[in-house]
């Protein structure tokens, strides 16, 4: 499989999982606010398996063509994708010059640990 194939797929395959996990972690605030904790969280651990499902074969085939610290950082990348338009239209939070400036920061971190790759 050629390296790019590897990107393309660790990168759906985290969108996919980042879904999942986003589910998993914050959803319950909003849809089972009145239940028991114990609840939640095992509903949560549920959708969870399925975040895993994605998560391992996406850190698999990703570790090929890069080390930990980028796996690790396109996954930030990835989780405020996610996150972000989760928080706003399924959660009802207002959107933050914050947000911007955490992407920015994320951005500095993606040079620094891509920079090899780039300047190469």
């Amino acid at each position: 499989m050629p390296a790019i194939n590897h990107y393309a797929a660790t990168m759906i395959l985290l969108v996919c999982s980042n879904v999942f996990m986003t589910f998993a972690w914050y959803a319950h605030l909003k849809n089972l606010s009145q239940k028991p904790w114990l609840i939640a969280a095992l509903i949560s651990w549920g959708i969870a398996l399925f975040e895993y499902m994605l998560q391992v074969p996406a850190n698999r085939i990703g570790h090929q063509v890069m080390n930990i610290g980028q796996l690790k950082i396109m996954q930030e990348i990835i989780t405020l994708l996610v996150f972000v338009p989760f928080s706003v239209y399924y959660m009802k939070e207002k959107l933050t010059l914050d947000y911007l400036w955490a992407g920015l920061c994320i951005l500095g971190a993606v040079f620094f640990l891509f920079r090899p790759k780039l300047m190469a």
